[in-house]
């Protein structure tokens, strides 16, 4: 019991070494950087420190979001650029601590068929992001399509989030923490299932 304890130990040392950001001068700083490498390499979603800094200080909200949607893409590109021309080179280290084989494989293959919707529903859903975004480089997926893809899904993510605190302030939080993930599922799924839907009827 104790041996599975500690990754969830390390993981909560991580998430609050985040979260200390939001209470220093450095926090619009941190969450540039956190957004960038969580987008390859980084396990904490930058979500945490989004939200603590939305409620910090609201009106500022939005250029939260716009910072961490902009450090996001890059850092996403960044990660494209690892599966692009580095990956025989560093894939044992992602394989080992990052995420698993099996689950890289089975993203390239989803690639094959749906490419512009693999990368917008990673980057707007909790399903690993970093994962795509190598994956994107290694596939040698067209680079304009993963920008794209990268700008709108990350930017709806961080906009909406930003944009409940701005209109609903502390109340909003509890709701955003319980229900956040299932809410960007359940949206992505009807999204992806209305352009599926006009496919077939125009």
């Amino acid at each position: 019991m104790s041996i599975l304890a500690k990754p969830q130990q390390w993981i909560r040392r991580l998430y609050d070494w985040v979260l200390h950001w939001a209470d220093t001068p450095y926090g619009t700083p941190a969450l540039a950087i956190l957004a960038f490498a969580e987008s390859s390499f980084f396990p904490v979603p930058p979500d945490v420190l989004l939200i603590a800094l939305d409620m910090g200080k609201p009106r500022r909200s939005f250029w939260y979001a716009l910072v961490c949607s902009v450090f996001s893409v890059i850092g996403g590109m960044f990660g494209y650029l690892l599966g692009y021309a580095v990956w025989e080179a560093v894939h044992g280290f992602f394989f080992t601590y990052v995420f698993s084989e099996e689950l890289f494989n089975q993203v390239r293959d989803v690639y094959d068929r749906w490419a512009f919707w693999a990368v917008f529903t990673a980057g707007f859903t909790p399903i690993p992001y970093k994962v795509f975004t190598i994956a994107g480089g290694v596939a040698r997926i067209s680079f304009p399509l993963f920008v794209l893809a990268s700008v709108l899904s990350r930017s709806a993510r961080f906009f909406l989030v930003s944009g409940l605190i701005y209109l609903f302030g502390p109340k909003i939080k509890t709701f955003i923490d319980r229900y956040f993930n299932i809410l960007v599922v359940v949206f992505t799924i009807l999204l992806i299932g209305g352009f599926v839907v006009l496919k077939y009827l125009i």
